[in-house]
């Protein structure tokens, strides 16, 4: 008999990993990162072969948390570029 997955145990929170962003189980991958890639273009078959480490059907998981819960992830994507550019911006004064 095949083992079956229960899916809603493939994305946890937990505050002491990840600042308590919602990641894939047993991983410290956040569905943002999965989230950013996928907003590249990759698929997420591509997505698999890239990270090395994940499932399918982590990545599928994923995916679907952030269709479900888009507000909350875009807000995450929006506030890491933010840093990003104000470290760049940062930088770019020291240089």
């Amino acid at each position: 008999m095949p083992t079956i997955t229960d899916i809603g145990t493939l994305i946890v929170h937990t505050p002491e990993t990840c600042g308590g962003r919602p990641r894939i189980a047993g991983t410290r991958v956040s569905v943002q990162r999965i989230a950013a890639w996928y907003k590249m273009g990759l698929n997420a078959e591509e997505i698999v072969e890239r990270m090395g480490n994940l499932t399918l059907a982590q990545v599928y998981a994923a995916l679907t948390y952030y269709h479900a819960n888009r507000e909350e992830i875009e807000a995450y994507l929006m506030a890491e570029k933010a840093n990003y550019e104000r470290l760049a911006a940062e930088m770019g004064q020291l240089a």
